[in-house]
């Protein structure tokens, strides 16, 4: 099962307010000031910009905001006697101390953050799937701990046999989006293969105010279904690796059949770290059977994916919806705020500004870039 943590959940008729966040995030300057003098503009702006998550108006829907993470090993500085973190302990091969681990912390946050703007509006995403993350502790600092730590978030994770113990979670509003159950999908190994992340699955409830919405469901609630995965990665060659992926694809479509059996026109979110490209055969799986990638076209011709390789551009990151979720969709795009990125200096243009060189850490975010996409509901 899922690690679950989270407050006591609000009356599901709950309206959805506007969310602020409060200008005490000023005071984590001076209980973390060895870590964050650089970011003293930011929370300001942080501290001080409405975050309107809902974005509502009669008739005209519910703005809910999607976005999906690979945060690059986000570990903490303890060692877990079960799995193999090592390398991110004081004395492991990235010296992970507890100043570099909160510096990591605060990039995951501003990482979030910077994507958060779209045409001068600040709006905070309702939920928000990451991979990458190792353990409760390091989702409770984000959560609380962080610079998001003023802006409510709560969080569901896997606890996994992945070896080297790194999870997915999924963080949301509680006033965007209510949890009503979480648990981990298992994925059984295949000859070759090694133990892999679980699937998350989130069952909740979401509000709508457009009028389409509100013909099928009066009450202004509907619920929501979310799976949150990180497929095998390639190493050792695509098609070497390409089965294992598959294996996840299979799993994962089982588990949105069940669904299907017993709603007639479920709304699901698939997002994640798919290790594969649109093109590739689990993508196309999982189009044959029914899900929408609503993220295919967020590129731009200057970033043309979340992932560079080699000074190629790709999207490993990906947000599928059901067809009945289709007709809410409104946009798609790539968080690339100047500060995620950098110069590449070896094939030209730029690249995602990685927290890591080698084992040195630096002034970066992650391997991979933001993705968001935008729904009205």
């Amino acid at each position: 099962m899922g690690v679950v943590r989270t407050k006591e959940m609000i009356p599901l008729r709950m309206r959805i307010f506007p969310v602020r966040v409060p200008i005490y995030c000023l005071g984590m300057l001076s209980l973390h000031s060895r870590y964050m003098s650089n970011n003293f503009i930011f929370i300001l702006l942080f501290s001080t910009v409405a975050s309107d998550l809902s974005a509502q108006e009669k008739g005209k829907g519910t703005r809910f905001r999607v976005l999906e993470y690979n945060v690059e090993n986000l570990f903490d500085t303890c060692h877990d006697s079960l799995k193999n973190d090592t390398d991110y302990l004081p004395e492991g091969t990235y010296r992970w101390t507890r100043s570099k681990y909160w510096r990591k912390l605060n990039a995951v946050a501003r990482g979030i953050t910077l994507s958060s703007t779209d045409d001068s509006n600040f709006v905070l995403p309702a939920i928000v799937g990451l991979c990458e993350v190792e353990n409760d502790s390091v989702m409770h600092g984000l959560t609380h701990r962080s610079l998001l730590r003023g802006a409510g978030y709560e969080y569901v994770m896997t606890d996994s046999p992945d070896l080297r113990g790194i999870d997915v979670a999924l963080m949301y509003q509680p006033s965007a989006f209510r949890v009503d159950t979480s648990y981990s999908i298992r994925v059984d190994t295949i000859a070759g293969m090694r133990p892999t992340r679980d699937m998350l699955y989130v069952r909740g409830a979401a509000l709508c105010s457009s009028d389409s919405m509100l013909m099928e469901f009066p009450d202004g609630i509907f619920p929501l279904h979310v799976f949150l995965l990180h497929a095998p990665s390639r190493r050792g060659g695509e098609s070497a690796t390409r089965e294992f992926r598959m294996t996840v694809a299979r799993r994962l479509m089982h588990n949105v059949d069940s669904i299907r059996a017993l709603e007639s026109r479920p709304r699901i979110i698939v997002m994640g770290d798919f290790n594969d490209y649109a093109s590739s055969a689990s993508l196309a799986y999982l189009a044959d059977h029914g899900l929408v990638d609503v993220t295919a076209g967020a590129g731009t011709r200057e970033i043309g994916g979340t992932y560079r390789y080699k000074g190629e551009w790709g999207s490993l990151d990906h947000i599928l919806v059901s067809a009945a979720l289709q007709p809410c969709f409104r946009a798609s795009r790539i968080g690339s705020h100047p500060d995620l990125l950098e110069p590449d200096k070896k094939y030209g243009g730029v690249k995602p500004r990685r927290f890591f060189l080698g084992p040195v850490s630096r002034n970066g975010f992650s391997d991979h870039l933001p993705l968001i996409a935008d729904f009205v509901f």
